[in-house]
């Protein structure tokens, strides 16, 4: 059941301190620092390579077609977020393109990540407005039916709340829920740390087979070395 034709215009949102920590992580240390959850679908995709970008979202429900929602949810944007919409069936038209990003940075947003198409990639690419989506596609959409704004959606198989934050990047998107952002931003931190230890050590010729002791577990198996 979807909530159709719902505004929410109160939104909490997260410590800025604590986004702005998230925002300097890869999709891949939050995703496993968070304990290997929150990843979108990997057919979400930048439209333009070094496209990134981390912030609590703005979330919409679209119908098939229709990119009047977003045009709503341009309204409820707060400086640094990101809208992140969804449909309430598959869809690849052409739901966003130049205007509406051009709309959508006057109010501050830093991006966005729709489970749907995109447009005017070369514009958006000079703008450095990022965007991750499904597709790409010149089929425009009309303004016809209601769908919802700042209510919770599922993107790309990844369930979002008005106001968690979402982090994209080349290896993908991952949603944080919201008051897990400065925990997860810490043991991103914490992961980074170790793995330089441990990028030394490769440096330095150690194996992973000894590093991570694997060699008991092989043998356990039945490895054999002829």
């Amino acid at each position: 059941m979807f909530d159709l034709g719902i505004v929410n215009t109160q939104v909490k949102r997260p410590d800025p301190a604590a986004v702005e920590a998230l925002s300097h992580f890869a999709v891949p240390t939050v995703h496993e620092a968070m304990g290997r959850v929150g990843l979108m679908r990997p057919y979400i995709r930048p439209i333009y390579k070094g496209a990134r970008l981390c912030g609590p979202a703005v979330t919409v429900l679209l119908q098939p077609g229709d990119n009047w929602m977003l045009h709503v949810a341009a309204e409820q944007i707060k400086p640094g977020d990101v809208v992140v919409a969804g449909c309430t069936t598959e869809s690849e038209d052409g739901f966003f393109g130049e205007l509406l990003a051009t709309s959508m940075r006057a109010q501050g947003a830093k991006g966005l990540v729709i489970d749907g198409g995109c447009r005017d990639i070369d514009e958006l690419e000079e703008m450095d407005f990022p965007v991750f989506s499904r597709a790409i596609n010149s089929k425009g959409t009309i303004k016809a039916t209601l769908g919802s704004v700042n209510v919770p959606v599922v993107v790309a198989n990844a369930l979002i709340h008005p106001g968690d934050v979402v982090v994209a990047d080349v290896n993908g998107v991952v949603v944080v829920p919201l008051d897990r952002v400065a925990d997860v931003a810490e043991a991103s931190q914490k992961r980074e740390d170790f793995e330089a230890t441990k990028r030394e050590k490769f440096q330095n010729g150690v194996l992973g087979l000894d590093l991570y002791e694997m060699r008991p577990g092989l043998e356990a198996k039945g490895l054999r070395y002829i």
